[in-house]
């Protein structure tokens, strides 16, 4: 159970989360080169080994981590129990957890997948999901409301750094909005929350040309789950420049710049990383 208060909304947690600890949010992604390099097996075991290794070295440190779903996944039934056991493990510790899972269906599909990662007590339990909006983020509408209605948190995709997504993203809509400008209007718009934060949060990758994709600062305080950061090139002291009006919001989201540290100097990395956000974390 977070240590940030599980019965605020998931948006003032994580305001407190970034007050307190700073704004790193620490990836667990046990690619096979890195489970290799820790010398571990590519299986359901050593995913297991590998994310409570990660949880241990962060619970001191940060106040986020985002498990990658797949990872997990990969390995059936036994990567699930692994992911279960990891995702408890951090809750336990303190952590909050942002399943990066990217679900986007529609009707009770999508009912299910809140029910399974957003309800509290269930096996699969987070304090927020990661979920896709390119359905219509309409479609999204029952899993946005039962997020806030069990003080959850939903970032949703808007602005991707893969090359794939730029042309879909830009593409203009009414009065010249782009898509990925009119999805996050209507996140915005969903958030009936009252936290510090709003509880329903967007993903814009820390490599893009916000400008390009036609995103512009919010009114109120929208969290920013902003991969990118380390390995794939965005510096701490990038993000003033990159993010403008967005900065105070960011979540720094690192893995393959921090877990490539290994196992004995994981504790240490993070650390570091963690230190060069601090100044930045105005909340």
């Amino acid at each position: 159970m977070s240590s940030f208060g599980s019965r605020l909304p998931f948006g003032s947690r994580l305001h407190r989360a970034v007050a307190t600890r700073g704004r790193l949010c620490v990836g667990i992604d046990p690619h096979d080169a890195l489970l290799r390099e820790w010398g571990l097996g590519v299986d359901a075991r050593g995913v297991r080994e590998f994310g409570l290794r990660t949880v241990d070295a962060a619970a001191s440190t940060v106040g986020i981590v985002k498990p990658q779903v797949s990872f997990f996944e990969r390995f059936g039934s036994a990567g699930f129990a692994a992911l279960e056991e990891v995702m408890a493990a951090a809750r336990a510790a303190g952590l909050l957890v942002i399943a990066d899972a990217k679900r986007g269906d529609i009707g009770t599909t999508m009912d299910a997948y809140a029910a399974a990662w957003l309800t509290p007590g269930a096996p699969l339990e987070a304090d927020a999901l990661t979920v896709s909006p390119y359905l219509g983020v309409g479609a999204l509408a029952s899993t946005l409301a039962h997020a806030l209605a069990h003080d959850k948190g939903v970032f949703v995709l808007a602005a991707t750094s893969n090359p794939e997504a730029a042309a879909l993203q830009t593409a203009r809509v009414d009065a010249g909005t782009t898509i990925a400008a009119a999805v996050a209007d209507e996140v915005v718009a969903a958030d009936t929350s009252r936290g510090d934060w709003s509880s329903l949060g967007l993903v814009v990758g820390a490599t893009v040309d916000l400008a390009d994709r036609g995103l512009r600062p919010f009114a109120r305080t929208v969290p920013i789950l902003a991969p990118g950061f380390g390995a794939q090139g965005a510096e701490p002291a990038d993000l003033a420049r990159v993010f403008g009006g967005f900065a105070d919001g960011v979540i720094a989201s690192e893995s393959r710049s921090i877990l490539s540290a290994g196992p004995d100097r994981l504790s240490a990395r993070i650390a570091e990383r963690a230190d060069m956000y601090r100044g930045d974390s105005h909340g």
